[in-house]
């Protein structure tokens, strides 16, 4: 199964990786830091070259769902760990070939870009860091048959369509509707959470709502957001807020919206604070999400949308 092979080549990666290591991997031609190495750093150039191979090795088994992951010439470089969207250049670097209101908060900027203005290949490899993750947590969870009725539909979209940036929304989309339909709201709660912690750190800290949808929107999975200051309930210890997203990247499948990545990234950064619900509506060209947020642990008992929402009117 491809996800026992990413848990295996994440686990080794990360076997290899000090904090206090001098040494990174990232794409001589591109100066993207490539999945599943980003954030780790290694003691030597020899262990960082183990690092590399094994991690060209966890693209190429993500590359069996999907043909157009892109290649990266993957080089260990010596220095501070800062991306950078220009290629690697330096003299250090050895190529390695292998509270109570619905009101709109006017201090939660409004933030505008077209589509035009997205950096797709930021959008692919987005795409590919949640796939590859849940894939992972999948196989880790022991949900084998669900993983090869993903990989089964992944196969048959690679199949039919051509563009590639296209099809890395459109695998993203499938993977979200095959998941909400044969995964229950306990098991989906269990994928989500086993899949957050395979992601890197958040790297800023705050308000776990605003650095959410930060993120994604820097990724380019939406073009500009808003937000309620939304209402909270201390009895039952959840509040819901009320997120209206522009030009939202992912396109509705059989009447739901696919919600994974924004669920996905919510776990990543809520820490106490976790989605128990989503749903949405469209308003004028937009979407309208409705989050329920519960304190982890608080039993809830709505609890769906967080794969695919069903769309209401």
């Amino acid at each position: 199964m491809v996800g026992t092979t990413l848990v295996e080549l994440r686990q080794y990666i990360e076997s290899l990786a000090s904090e206090a290591g001098d040494f990174s991997l990232v794409c001589c031609r591109t100066g993207d830091r490539p999945v599943p190495a980003v954030g780790h750093r290694f003691d030597s150039r020899a262990i960082a070259r183990r690092a590399a191979r094994a991690t060209d090795c966890y693209r190429s088994a993500l590359r069996r769902y999907d043909p157009r992951l892109p290649y990266y010439d993957i080089i260990v470089c010596q220095g501070p760990l800062v991306d950078s969207p220009q290629p690697a250049q330096s003299d250090a670097i050895v190529a390695e070939a292998d509270s109570d209101t619905g009101a709109w908060s006017l201090s939660e900027p409004v933030i505008n870009r077209t589509h035009s203005g997205i950096d797709h290949r930021a959008l692919a490899e987005f795409c590919h860091r949640v796939a590859g993750t849940v894939f992972e947590a999948l196989s880790d969870s022991g949900f084998d048959s669900v993983e090869t009725a993903v990989m089964d539909e992944y196969v048959r979209l690679a199949e039919t369509v051509v563009d590639p940036d296209e099809l890395c929304l459109r695998l993203l989309e499938s993977m979200a509707t095959e998941l909400d339909e044969r995964l229950s709201a306990e098991e989906t709660r269990t994928v989500l959470a086993c899949a957050a912690t395979r992601l890197p750190e958040p790297e800023t800290t705050g308000d776990p709502l605003r650095c959410t949808f930060d993120s994604l929107r820097e990724c380019g999975l939406f073009g500009r957001y808003v937000r309620s200051l939304g209402t909270a309930d201390a009895g039952t210890r959840t509040r819901s807020v009320v997120v209206r997203i522009a030009e939202y990247a992912l396109s509705p499948r059989r009447g739901v919206l696919p919600t994974l990545p924004i669920a996905l990234e919510l776990y990543r950064h809520g820490g106490e604070s976790v989605p128990s619900s989503i749903r949405v509506q469209p308003v004028d060209d937009d979407w309208e999400f409705t989050f329920e947020l519960r304190t982890a642990g608080v039993d809830v008992d709505d609890s769906g949308g967080l794969l695919s929402a069903p769309i209401s009117r």
